[in-house]
């Protein structure tokens, strides 16, 4: 019974140094994560160091709480298609994903439309909202990369604000981000990109956006 406890003892002790050499090694990479410099997203330090300013100028801004500021960014794919073939979704969902480094809601028909054969609760599209690091990173992509990437790109239409600051952009192809396999894609898919500010006017709205970079139409 002496051995069996001495061993029981010696397991346990084993047991304690083994997990006080985790939890040093856990707190040792922790430390050097914390210590790895994050590099803040390129349009939002424009917009930091540079739009506001330009912002203040351009409208006589006060105070400056009333310079408008980018709020969020919705990315909604609409997916009539998905009624006959559900599989759609499943792909919709992993392009959107790629493309905007976070997972999206699938939305669902609210109510039933005979004419279309559509059930109340069907998977019609895919939805995803983003904010702070991802919306600016996702900002910046679209524009510097995806966007010169449209067939005969001209630049964008000034027309799709809302009266209230807010600008939605129609996209007809997934295909222009280039994080999306064209090998794998099962059909062209298209895209609405609404844009939501602090802004209270549409021209206030617009030259937010343009500050940023966004190549509107003249």
């Amino acid at each position: 019974m002496a051995k069996q406890t001495k061993a029981e003892g010696g397991k346990a002790e084993g047991g304690k140094e083994k997990g006080k050499e985790k939890k040093e090694k856990k707190a040792a990479a922790e430390a050097v994560v914390s210590k790895t410099p994050v590099q803040e997203p390129r349009k939002r330090v424009l917009y930091r160091d540079h739009a506001a300013a330009e912002l203040k100028k351009q409208f006589a801004y006060k105070n400056p709480m009333q310079i408008p500021r980018l709020k969020k960014i919705t990315v909604n794919m609409g997916l009539g298609g998905a009624v006959a073939n559900p599989k759609i979704i499943d792909t919709a969902v992993e392009e959107i994903r790629a493309v905007t480094g976070q997972k999206p809601i699938v939305t669902r028909a609210k109510k039933a439309i005979a004419n279309f054969k559509v059930r109340q609760g069907v998977p019609i599209g895919v939805m995803v909202t983003l904010r702070r690091e991802r919306m600016w990173e996702f900002f910046d992509r679209l524009v510097s990369i995806a966007l010169p990437r449209v067939r005969d790109f001209k630049g964008i239409s000034p027309r799709g604000f809302d009266g209230q600051g807010n600008y939605t952009l129609g996209l007809k192809e997934q295909i222009i981000f280039p994080e999306i396999d064209y090998d794998k894609i099962d059909v062209i898919k298209g895209l609405n990109i609404s844009f939501v500010t602090t802004a209270k006017t549409d021209d206030e709205g617009r030259a937010l956006l343009s500050q940023l970079g966004m190549p509107f139409r003249a």
